[in-house]
C-alpha cells in the first residue's frame, strides 16, 4: 500500500519537540544571559510580548502577523506567523504556493539574525537553553516550508532545505534530515536525474540511496549518543531510532525483504510507535488479508487534517476482495461526506468507483470515476503520486468499459442483431481501445511496472490484482503465462502464489491451451488453502475459469460451478460471458406491463429453467401496482438453498425498461429502490 509517513511522524515529532522546548524554556528563568535582539529592539520586544498566547495556527494569527510585519518587517516572526497560518489552512495547490514566500522570508531572516547563535547551539546546555526559542521557531518554519515543497511536488527544494539545515551541524536530528532524505528518494524513486539532479537514474539506485540515509541516520544517532544521553536522558537515542525504523520497515517491504520489514514493524508496535496503516499495507502485500483489515481499522478513525486518510482507500479494496461491495460503498461514502472536497477526495472517489463497479452499479461507478478524473488532487504525506492517480483512473475506466460491453450482451441475448445494442458495443469498444492505448503507454513508461502491477500485490500499488488482469488479458498471453509461471519459482509470498497460478492458468486459456488450463484450475481448487471470508474475488475468478474450461465436460459440472460462483460472488456473473441457469416464479399483478417486464427478464442472457430443477438458483418475483407505478418484490435462494437476495424491491413506471434492472438485481446488484 501507500503511507502517511511524513505527516504522521512529523506530528509526533512536533509534539515531542514542543514538550522538550517548553522544558528548556523554563531554564531561561534561571539564566542571566539575555537573548540578543537585532534591529528595532523596542518593536521586537513588543512583538515577542504580543505573540505570547497566540500560536501561528490560531484563527487570530493572520491579523497578528500583519501587525508584527508593520511593527518590524525585518523581524522573522511576522512572516513566520503568516506562512505557518497559510500552510496550516491549505488544502490545494494555490494555498501551499501562497504560503511559500512568507516562509522563505521567515527562514532567511531568522538565519540572518540568529544563524550564528544557532550554529553554536550544542556547545553547552546553558547556551542551548538560552537559544532554544529561536531553535524551536526555525523548526516550525522548516516543517511548514518542507510540507509546502512536498505537497507541490518540489523535491529538489526539499533537498536544498535539508542541505541548509545540515550546515548548522546540530547534534540531535529534530529536523529529521536523514529520514526526510530517505523519504524523498523513495517517493521519487521512479524519476531520474533528468527530472531532479539529486536523483539517481533507476528505481534500484534511488532505493539504495533511501537505505543509505536511513543507515546514516542511525550512525548519526549513535555518534552523538554520549552528549545527547547527558542532555536529554538515556532513552533519547532509542526514541530517535524509531523514526528511522519506520522508514526501514517501509523500504524493506517495497524491496520484498518481508522478514526485515516484519522485524521493524514489531519493534515499532512494541513501543507504541507503529503506523498500523502501513503495517496493514505490508500484511495485504503478503496476502494476510484478515490481519491487514484489522490493522487498517486501528488507524481508520485517526484524523490528520488535509491529507489522504489511506485506510479509507484500501479498506474498500479489501472489502471488494471479500465480496462485501455494499460495505465498501458505505465506507467510502462516509469519508467523502465527512471531509468533502479536501485532499483525498479524488482517491476516495476512485475507491467508490471500484466499489460500485464490483457491485454491478456501472452508472454510479462512472459518475464517481468522472468526479475523480476531473478533481485536481494533491498528494499530501503519502507515496501516492499523480502518475499513479492517472493510471488508476484509466485502468478503472478500461474495466468499466469492458463491463459495459458485457452488460449490453447480458441484458439482451439477441444483441448481435439489435442495431441499438451493436451501436453501443461498437462505441464502448472504440472508447475502450483508446483508453487501453493510453493506459498501456503509461505502463510502458513506468519503470516500476513490474513491482506495482505485475507483482499483483504491492504496498505502493493503487490498483487491485483483478484490475491488472483487465489490462494484461488483451496482450501477449504467452509472455504473461511465462512471467507468472516464473513467479511461482521466485516469489516468497506463500499466500500470493495461488494468484500467480490462477493468472498462469487464465493466460493458458486465453492462448487456447484449454485442457491444460482446466487441469490447472481443478488443481488450484483442490489444493488452495483460502481465507474464504476475504478472498471471495479470487474464488469467483477461479470458479469462472472452471465454468469456461468445463463447458464440454457436462451440464452437471458447469451447473455445480455456476452455482458456486453465484453463492460466492453473484455480481460477477452478468459480466463473465457465462449463461447461468435460474428458475423463476412470478406472482401478483398480471397485466401487459408485468408481462412485458417478464419478457425482458427472459430476454436477458439467462437460461430460465423449470422450478423443480435442482442445483440452480431459484428466484421469486411479486408484482404490485401502486397508483401509476409498479412495484417488484423479489428474492433468490441458491441451488443449495442459501438465501442470496432478500427483501429486493424496485419501483418503476410502465415506460421504463425494468426487466433488465430486475435481472441484474437477482445477481446481487445494488441501487436505488426507485428506478
Amino acid at each position: 500500500m501507500i503511507y502517511i509517513k511524513g505527516s504522521q511522524l512529523q506530528c509526533r515529532m512536533n509534539k515531542s519537540f514542543t514538550a522538550f522546548a517548553l522544558l528548556l524554556c523554563a531554564m531561561l528563568l534561571f539564566s542571566v544571559h539575555p537573548l540578543l535582539a537585532q534591529g528595532n529592539a523596542a518593536a521586537r520586544y513588543e512583538i515577542d510580548a504580543k505573540r505570547q498566547g497566540v500560536k501561528p495556527t490560531d484563527k487570530d494569527a493572520l491579523p497578528r502577523s500583519r501587525e508584527f510585519i508593520r511593527l518590524d518587517s525585518t523581524y522573522y516572526v511576522g512572516w513566520m506567523y503568516e506562512g505557518i497560518y497559510k500552510c496550516d489552512r491549505s488544502s490545494d495547490y494555490l494555498g501551499y504556493k501562497n504560503a511559500i514566500p512568507a516562509l522563505q522570508k521567515a527562514l532567511a531572516l531568522i538565519e540572518k539574525d540568529y544563524g550564528n547563535s544557532l550554529r553554536g547551539l550544542y556547545s553547552s546546555i546553558e547556551y542551548f537553553a538560552q537559544n532554544v526559542p529561536r531553535y524551536q521557531d526555525m523548526f516550525f518554519i522548516f516543517n511548514a516550508l518542507k510540507e509546502c515543497y512536498d505537497n507541490l511536488e518540489m523535491p529538489d527544494k526539499v533537498i536544498e532545505l535539508l542541505d541548509k539545515i545540515d550546515r548548522y551541524h546540530f547534534k540531535k536530528d529534530y529536523f529529521g534530515t536523514y529520514y526526510h532524505r530517505a523519504w524523498t528518494y523513495h517517493r521519487n524513486r521512479f524519476l531520474t536525474s533528468a527530472n531532479f539532479p539529486f536523483l539517481k537514474n533507476s528505481v534500484e539506485e534511488n532505493e539504495r540511496m533511501a537505505f543509505f540515509y536511513c543507515y546514516q541516520g542511525l550512525r548519526f544517532i549513535q555518534q552523538n549518543k554520549p552528549q545527547n544521553d547527558t542532555w536529554f536522558g538515556p532513552m533519547q537515542a532509542e526514541n530517535d531510532k524509531l523514526t528511522i525504523y519506520h522508514y526501514m520497515a517501509m523500504l524493506h517491504c517495497y524491496n520484498k525483504n518481508y522478514d526485515s520489514s516484519e522485524y521493524y514493524y514489531r519493534i515499532l508496535a512494541s513501543r507504541g510507535a507503529v503506523s498500523w496503516n502501513n503495517y496493514g499495507s505490508m500484511q495485504a502485500e503478503t496476502g494476510n488479508f484478515a490481519r491487514a483489515i484489522e490493522y487498517y481499522k486501528r488507524d481508520q478513525f485517526k484524523s490528520f487534517s488535509h491529507i489522504l486518510h489511506e485506510p479509507y482507500y484500501y479498506l474498500p479494496m479489501l472489502s471488494v476482495y471479500g465480496g462485501k461491495t455494499k460495505e465498501a460503498i458505505k465506507t467510502v461514502q462516509e469519508i467523502i461526506q465527512q471531509n468533502g472536497s479536501t485532499p483525498g477526495f479524488g482517491w476516495y472517489n476512485l475507491a467508490l468507483a471500484r466499489s460500485y463497479m464490483y457491485d454491478g452499479q456501472l452508472d454510479s461507478s462512472e459518475y464517481a470515476l468522472n468526479k475523480a478524473a476531473n478533481f485536481k488532487e494533491i498528494h499530501i504525506g503519502t507515496t501516492l503520486t499523480q502518475s499513479q492517480y492517472n493510471f488508476t483512473v484509466n485502468l478503472l475506466r478500461v474495466q468499466l468499459l469492458d463491463r459495459k460491453i458485457s452488460q449490453v450482451k447480458f441484458t439482451d441475448k439477441g444483441w448481435w442483431y439489435s442495431p441499438t445494442a451493436l451501436y453501443k458495443i461498437a462505441s464502448y469498444t472504440s472508447e475502450k481501445m483508446k483508453t487501453e492505448y493510453v493506459t498501456v503507454n503509461e505502463l510502458a513508461f513506468n519503470p516500476e511496472r513490474t513491482r506495482v502491477v505485475y507483482d499483483l500485490f504491492c504496498s505502493e500499488a493503487t490498483t487491485s490484482f483483478d484490475e491488472a488482469w483487465y489490462l494484461m488479458k488483451d496482450f501477449s498471453p504467452t509472455f504473461f503465462q511465462k512471467k507468472y509461471e516464473n513467479y511461482l519459482n521466485t516469489d516468497k509470498r506463500e499466500n500470493v502464489l495461488r494468484y500467480f497460478y490462477l493468472f498462469a492458468a487464465k493466460f493458458k486459456w486465453e492462448k487456447g491451451d484449454k485442457n491444460e488450463a482446466r487441469t490447472d484450475f481443478e488443481t488450484l481448487e483442490k489444493n488452495s488453502m483460502l481465507d474464504t471470508a476475504n478472498e471471495k474475488l479470487f474464488m469467483g475468478r477461479l470458479y469462472e475459469g472452471l465454468i469456461k474450461a468445463g463447458n464440454k465436460t457436462g451440464q452437471s459440472y458447469v451447473a455445480t460451478y455456476t452455482n458456486a460462483l453465484y453463492e460466492t460472488y453473484p455480481q460477477l456473473l452478468p459480466f463473465s460471458g457465462i449463461t447461468p441457469s435460474i428458475s423463476l416464479s412470478v406472482s401478483g399483478q398480471d397485466d401487459a406491463v408485468t408481462k412485458a417486464v417478464v419478457k425482458q427478464i427472459k430476454g436477458c442472457d439467462i437460461s430460465v429453467a423449470d422450478e423443480n430443477t435442482p442445483g440452480i438458483p431459484h428466484a421469486t418475483i411479486q408484482f404490485n401496482k401502486r397508483g401509476n407505478k409498479y412495484e417488484a418484490l423479489f428474492q433468490v435462494i441458491s441451488g443449495n438453498g442459501k438465501p442470496m437476495v432478500q427483501g429486493g424491491r424496485l419501483i418503476f413506471t410502465p415506460t421504463q425498461q425494468a426487466g433488465a434492472e430486475i435481472t441484474l438485481r437477482l445477481f446481487g446488484k445494488g441501487g436505488a429502490v426507485e428506478l
